[in-house]
């Protein structure tokens, strides 16, 4: 044996698909959803028929398999029939019912959008849409700004299914009764996985990610368990590529155990939802807390105050803090109760997902 054959060469890598490390990714099985993508399914298929499609309300904490289950199924749909439109729109960016109709007009390839306003579009897709039938899917719907397009959706399509996904359990209870007594929807809860099925995912991601015999079963093991303890399968995707880079960076051919826990070290930069998905004024208060991480709330909305109300401040450092891009930390001390801000914090994303 040589002195470098376990030295990476120049034109070598470990990695087969970086691709299928991606959070977006659906790999061609998805482990451990087959019951929940079966009840989604059940409520479409009246569609095939030509009979309206139930509505239904997907919940259930960030990175366990909900967007992704959901968009095998707008898949299967494409490939099975061309009488359903399936449309996804993630009102995570999308949070306008302006914003939300322009994505649905760019799904189903109506341009003519150039000075006309939410209703007019709203008429538009609606001529188009019933002419046959549609499954649109609001991810992230309880970052909406305006629930009236959920009304507008429920009175103007005819043959329609109407998919909300959110983390919020108490969502409907925010919603008008009038919009909530005509979704009436079939409610899937997506439980966390367990450390078995965690371990079990990574596993069969980092098999399509790697070469054979490239990433090491201690690596594989110390990763599962991260990914399990932080209730996020995305966290543990991170650590696979992450590792992958360190051992590359090293020119090793292998990944090991120090590799996995060097990776580790790093999730105090990893941020669960790219800060390039968020609403610009979304953009601007992280940026904001980026400058002036350790502050208190009080002390960064005087930056920018009046610009914005401390209440729809303070909203939106939730919606970030729940994004894990950010932290909240209340602090006791002789002048009374603080909320002091941080920028990204590994403590606080295992209290968020």
């Amino acid at each position: 044996m040589g002195l470098f054959d376990d030295v990476l060469k120049d034109s070598e890598t470990l990695f087969k698909d970086e691709l299928a490390l991606d959070f977006e990714y659906q790999p061609k099985l998805l482990k451990f959803r087959e019951d929940e993508q079966f009840q989604i399914a059940s409520s479409i298929k009246p569609m095939f028929q030509k009979h309206n499609g139930k509505n239904v309300l997907i919940i259930g904490k960030p990175g366990i398999g909900k967007t992704v289950a959901t968009k095998h199924i707008l898949t299967e749909i494409e490939q099975e029939t061309n009488d359903i439109i399936p449309i996804y729109v993630n009102c995570w960016q999308k949070d306008t019912p302006f914003k939300i109709i322009l994505s649905i007009c760019e799904s189903i390839g109506y341009r003519f959008t150039q000075n006309k306003n939410t209703d007019e579009l709203l008429t538009e897709i609606s001529r188009i849409l019933n002419k046959r039938s549609s499954v649109i899917v609001l991810d992230e719907i309880d970052k909406i700004q305006d629930h009236q397009i959920l009304y507008s959706f429920l009175e103007d399509l005819y043959r329609k299914s109407i998919v909300l996904i959110t983390n919020n359990k108490d969502f409907l209870s925010a919603l008008d009764q009038r919009i909530l007594s005509r979704l009436i929807p079939e409610t899937i809860e997506f439980n966390p996985y367990s450390k078995e099925e965690t371990y079990e995912i990574l596993k069969h991601r980092s098999s399509l990610a790697f070469y054979p015999n490239v990433l090491s079963e201690d690596a594989l093991k110390l990763i599962a368990d991260k990914s399990f303890e932080m209730k996020d399968v995305r966290t543990g995707l991170f650590l696979l590529r992450e590792s992958g880079t360190i051992a590359e960076q090293k020119l090793k051919k292998k990944i090991d155990l120090e590799d996995s826990e060097k990776a580790i070290e790093k999730l105090v930069d990893f941020k669960i939802k790219n800060s390039s998905l968020l609403a610009e004024d979304q953009n601007k208060v992280l940026d904001l807390i980026k400058e002036n991480t350790g502050k208190t709330t009080k002390e960064i909305h005087q930056i920018i105050e009046p610009s914005i109300s401390y209440r729809t401040f303070f909203r939106k450092l939730k919606d970030l803090e729940e994004a894990s891009l950010i932290s909240l930390t209340e602090e006791n001390k002789g002048e009374g109760k603080k909320t002091i801000v941080n920028f990204g914090s590994v403590k606080k994303l295992d209290e968020f997902n």
